[in-house]
């Protein structure tokens, strides 16, 4: 078993991806290549940096690690204000993926904290 695996912002992270794929599915054509494609990078780059940073790493170079993965859950967050914006999801939508990335980023911080 991995270290990551036991880590429970792991494990919401994989929450997160499976809201954001099902979100993206709903995604117009003409996004598939844009915002779709940015939206779900941005969603598995929060998991693969977790996962990436956590093995065989310092605590200093796990840190940087989930500073990445706090920044890509901020552009998950931009990504679901302009499909908002371009009225690609609703309200429902858009809730859960930001609740989501709200505590995730809370998680994520405070693992950072106790490092």
């Amino acid at each position: 078993m991995f270290k990551f695996e036991n880590l429970e912002v792991w494990k919401k992270s994989m929450d997160l991806i499976v809201s954001i794929d099902k979100t993206s599915k709903k995604f117009p054509k003409e996004e598939q290549y844009i915002l779709t494609s940015q939206i779900k990078r941005a969603g598995d780059s929060i998991t693969l940096n977790i996962g990436e940073g956590s093995q065989g790493q310092s605590n200093p170079e796990f840190s940087k690690f989930l500073g990445y993965s706090i920044r890509s859950c901020i552009e998950v967050v931009c990504c679901i204000y302009i499909a908002r914006v371009r009225n690609i999801i609703d309200d429902e939508d858009f809730d859960i993926i930001y609740s989501r990335c709200e505590e995730l980023v809370k998680m994520l911080q405070s693992l950072r904290n106790k490092l």
